[in-house]
């Protein structure tokens, strides 16, 4: 049996990069809560139509039906030999549920990586972030920047930042952040399954960090 995985960490932590790294390295699905519950939707499925409901209400959908869908998606076959949750559980709520159906299907979770970062380092990540109206390209000012400041290497347009990108409204989504996942992170940390994994070094440097998680 393989590795099973949940990474969490506030934006801008390169949580993402790293699932996707290590998920490709291990050959295990990397799978994101958002994708399978637009995938249930799309194919009106009875848990997706169920789910469609409350958002055509711009409501949350609740927790059971979303641990239901994260439940079904674990179930297929290529989950059989691990799997990276990318992002779920968000609350200790879902995580004790989540428990729940795992306990019932192919066993409890092996290790939970919690990536973190001085709020300075994440708000210059995002803060650096740009995009190309026109035709859709992401840059960064320090980690991928284009041939010419403000030009779009792809197009020649001029290239923009999102109002919630700026240093403010950053520093506001982390204060959330932490708030809705402090009894989260108290939860698995009380399990003994949570690892902590500083998030200040480089892609690659980070990496290592997890690779030395996984060898214990």
């Amino acid at each position: 049996m393989g590795l099973r995985l949940i990474f969490l960490g506030p934006p801008g932590v390169g949580k993402g990069t790293q699932a996707k790294r290590l998920a490709a390295a291990q050959a295990i699905p990397h799978i994101s809560t958002g994708d399978i519950l637009r995938a249930e939707v799309n194919a009106a499925t009875p848990l997706g139509t169920q789910a469609q409901t409350y958002m055509d209400q711009g409501e949350l959908v609740p927790d059971d039906l979303v641990v239901a869908i994260v439940a079904r998606r674990l179930d297929r076959d290529d989950s059989r030999n691990g799997y990276l949750l990318d992002g779920f559980p968000r609350t200790a709520a879902q995580a004790r549920a989540l428990e729940q159906e795992l306990a019932k299907t192919n066993g409890p979770i092996d290790r939970v990586l919690y990536f973190h970062a001085p709020d300075d380092v994440l708000v210059r990540r995002l803060s650096g972030r740009r995009g190309c109206p026109d035709c859709g390209a992401d840059y960064h000012l320090t980690a991928l920047p284009p041939k010419v400041q403000g030009v779009c290497d792809r197009c020649g347009g001029s290239l923009t930042q999102r109002e919630d990108d700026r240093p403010e409204p950053i520093r506001k989504r982390l204060e959330v952040y932490r708030a809705r996942t402090r009894k989260l992170i108290d939860h698995y940390r009380s399990a003994g399954s949570l690892v902590e994994i500083d998030s200040t070094g480089t892609v690659d440097e980070i990496a290592a960090a997890v690779a030395r998680s996984l060898e214990t």
